[in-house]
């Protein structure tokens, strides 16, 4: 015959431990995953018929761009094209934050790159409709996928609207 014997505070412990090993268990069992890089990719853009839906990977250089745009109904020229490298800043500022909603509106969040060096590529729309000056896509692309962007026109008194026409 075997005989064990526990002190109190054994047995506390290894209650705590089991304890927490549930909660871990239930939380990673309820909590909801994230995926940096916004949940826009291969999702629904257009609430109001859910059945768009438009690609936001694989975008790595220029072609990648276009490719991409047109996914929208855009024509771009692209020996026009621009790119940079830019950095969200840490604290948005009125403008920034009004070019945020845009990006809300269309599924993305550019809250989620502050501090990092995206890459924009600028090329020129050349089918925009009923409008004769020169119109730009804007497209942000942080490790192979888009995460923000617009349609802008270069006129000081334009527009600037998300992706879809």
């Amino acid at each position: 015959m075997f005989i064990y014997s526990f002190r109190a505070a054994s047995l506390k412990f290894f209650g705590i431990i089991a304890i927490t090993l549930v909660a871990l268990i239930a939380i990673i069992a309820f909590v909801p995953v994230y995926v940096q890089g916004g949940t826009a990719t291969d999702t629904p853009v257009n609430a109001n018929d859910g059945a768009v839906s438009y690609s936001y990977d694989k975008v790595k250089d220029v072609s990648g761009v276009v490719g991409f745009l047109s996914q929208f109904g855009w024509t771009v020229n692209g020996a026009t094209a621009e790119c940079v490298k830019v950095t969200i800043p840490e604290d948005f500022d009125k403008v920034f934050a009004a070019y945020n909603e845009i990006q809300k509106s269309q599924g993305l969040d550019l809250a989620k790159f502050k501090k990092k060096e995206l890459t924009r590529y600028t090329l020129e729309v050349t089918n925009y409709p009923n409008y004769e000056g020169k119109v730009y896509a804007n497209v942000l692309v942080y490790r192979n996928k888009v995460v923000g962007g617009d349609i802008c026109s270069a006129d000081v008194s334009g527009f600037v609207h998300g992706f879809e026409k």
